[in-house]
């Protein structure tokens, strides 16, 4: 028996062995003394012995019997060898009693490399083991900026309070987003027993994944276990049997292929136009498969109330119009103050038991828990307002507030008598930068010696409003709109007199009623669900001017040529024939951004992470956030990686 494994094991070696050779590569085991001569190695740690798993055993230590193997650990040498036959006999051993002599390896960017136990090692991986128990020396090299060293870093952080050698990702930042998704803080180390249950999920999970990936399914297993702990909750998922995971692997199958290709997402920038004679309340007659208004109950689940937030009191006078647009056929209901993930989760789940079939999570934060809420009801259909993130699940939607703001930019200038502008914003999430050098153009197309004051209303500690008047900045952009609680008229773009006196320019809207009048139009058409797209790309729906759901509305005490300069721009930008940021665009600190004839692509628009040169202020770190602020950016800001050297 041992005779015949020994021989498949050939095979697959010699197989691996052509492959490489083909495609121009090394086809043995690499070797770990070589990859040395090139690296500065900073410090050696001692571990003592480690439940290492295979996959992480790549090579081994030095050039004695590196030819032995192929690159994959299966030999190489024939079955008449000395070699072969101390294979067969460590094959039998296993199969008999189990190989428990332990390895001794090196461990290197959280790679193993084998100095004794090769052929062990070569039998486990052909008999499809998962670990192997090794005394393992860890060799850690010098930090440089190179993507692979930061996630090793990174690695080591967690192994100091995790004391697990077993996670790796691909992507910076993972370990921290673990930890959260685990409840648990950056520098919390870990008692005994967390360590065994942790291990004990995560060994279960990876077997699962291992088991069941298929080609089309390109990511780490502790990649898709990260995903899998977000999806589902880390408490949920700790005593999970085997049968279990396989049943939720299946579940999530299309988001870990969105994953696995890169988290793609198809930003839908118009709503798809039916050309019908039927007025508007029944276009749902359209389509051979819609669905009537009346077989709709829609909820809508807000972070906070809708007196308090002025950003929830905009979308429920959304949900207001649209019970008014489909004249009392579509039924609505609210939750209000969903602050927290449970909220949240609690609200749909009351939704879905009151008869909801369409949810509206009107929060990027919320983001998580709506693809949660659909893997617990795979009949739901839940839309998010966020922008940029990448769920299959789910759709989400949001507005091109930046178009808007390009005009308030240019309204600023034409209406103030000094060149000082100023602009608040609350915190730099996905869509907030974008509005800031909007503004900031619109300024600089009227007069190129404008300078726009940015403050941060989301800080600790913020006298955003003293500070641009200590300043003598009379024009200032504020918050869209104002909940009903505050009794300011310090919105939109507005002019505070010397007097203390405010006078309204301009205000920024968009119109969340007809946002969700085409969305609702979409549910019935049945045009959202795109199957084509599932597991391939995320579907947001990003509109502006043009779809009718963004405008700014002037006073009417606006002389007469300025409100003809902003009425031209603004038929412009909703027919096309100008784009905010076409041409060549000068960041801070001399940077220039894009090109003349060309315009930033929709992805560069939203993930923008850099300020134009007339914008004086900065994007600061998260620490300096309040908390629900910090929230917020980790979900939805931009990232570190998206905030160009320069600028930080």
């Amino acid at each position: 028996m041992a005779l015949y494994d020994y021989n498949n094991a050939l095979r697959q070696g010699k197989k691996r062995y052509q492959e490489a050779v083909s495609k121009g590569e090394y086809p043995y085991l690499p070797v770990l003394d070589d990859i040395l001569a090139n690296t500065d190695i900073v410090s050696e740690v001692n571990l003592g012995l480690l439940d290492v798993p295979l996959d992480r055993i790549v090579g081994t230590k030095t050039q004695g019997r590196t030819q032995a193997f192929a690159s994959n650990f299966m030999p190489l040498l024939g079955e008449k060898s000395e070699f072969g036959a101390k294979w067969a006999y460590l094959y039998d051993h296993q199969v008999d009693e189990g190989i428990h002599d332990p390895i001794i390896a090196y461990e290197l960017m959280n790679r193993y490399y084998v100095q004794e136990g090769n052929k062990r090692v070569s039998v486990l991986k052909y008999l499809h083991a998962y670990s192997i128990t090794a005394s393992v020396i860890r060799l850690i090299p010098r930090r440089n900026d190179n993507h692979e060293n930061k996630l090793y870093y990174e690695f080591l952080d967690f192994y100091q309070v995790s004391f697990n050698c077993d996670v790796w990702f691909s992507q910076e930042g993972s370990y921290n987003r673990l930890l959260e998704a685990m409840g648990k803080e950056p520098g919390e180390v870990w008692d005994e027993e967390e360590q065994q249950y942790f291990k004990a999920i995560h060994d279960r999970f990876c077997k699962v994944f291992q088991s069941a990936r298929t080609a089309e399914l390109e990511l780490t297993a502790s990649d898709a276990f990260l995903k899998y702990v977000e999806f589902f909750g880390y408490d949920e998922i700790k005593d999970r049997t085997t049968e279990q995971i396989k049943k939720d692997l299946a579940r999530i199958k299309d988001e870990l292929l969105l994953v696995s290709r890169g988290s793609e997402i198809a930003l839908v920038e118009k709503p798809e136009v039916k050309e019908s004679s039927s007025p508007k309340l029944l276009n749902w007659l359209i389509s051979d498969d819609a669905i009537e208004p009346e077989m709709l109950k829609l909820a809508f689940i807000y972070p906070s109330n809708k007196d308090d937030s002025s950003w929830v009191y905009a979308h429920e006078l959304g949900r207001l119009y649209l019970g008014q647009c489909f004249g009392g056929k579509l039924r609505t209901q609210v939750f209000e103050d969903a602050k927290t993930e449970e909220q949240a989760m609690k609200a749909i789940e009351q939704a879905v038991a009151d008869g909801c079939n369409v949810i509206f999570t009107v929060a990027p934060q919320m983001a998580a828990t709506s693809v949660k809420a659909v893997l617990k009801y795979p009949k739901l259909r839940v839309f998010n307002c966020s922008v940029n993130m990448s769920y299959s699940s789910i759709r989400t939607y949001y507005a091109r507030m930046y178009e808007s703001k390009f005009l308030m930019g240019a309204l600023a200038a034409a209406m103030s008598v000094g060149e000082k502008l100023g602009y608040i914003a609350d915190y730099p999430i996905y869509g907030m930068v974008s509005n800031i050098n909007a503004f900031a153009m619109g300024a600089k197309m009227i007069n190129p010696r404008a300078k726009v004051y940015l403050k941060w209303s989301g800080l600790k500690e913020h006298h955003c409003r003293q500070e641009l008047e200590e300043e003598g900045i009379t024009h200032i952009s504020g918050e869209d709109i104002i909940a009903p609680v505050k009794a300011s008229r310090e919105y939109g773009l507005y002019c505070k007199c010397l007097d203390g006196t405010v006078e309204n320019l301009a205000t920024s809207l968009c119109n969340w009623g007809k946002f969700y009048e085409q969305l609702v139009n979409q549910i019935c058409r049945r045009d959202q669900e795109d199957k084509s797209l599932k597991g391939k790309k995320a579907i947001n729906y990003w509109w502006g001017m043009s779809a009718d759901v963004i405008d700014v509305i002037c006073s009417k005490n606006l002389p007469s040529s300025t409100n003809r300069l902003i009425e031209f721009l603004k038929w412009s930008i909703r027919c096309g024939s100008f784009h905010p940021f076409d041409g060549k665009i000068y960041a801070q600190k001399g940077r220039i951004v894009g090109e003349e004839g060309r315009g930033l692509a929709p992805e560069e628009i939203i993930r923008m992470g850099w300020l134009c040169d007339n914008v004086i202020g900065e994007i600061p770190p998260i620490e300096l956030f309040k908390p629900e602020s910090q929230a917020m950016i980790r979900r939805s800001g931009v990232k570190d990686t998206e905030i160009s050297t320069e600028d930080k």
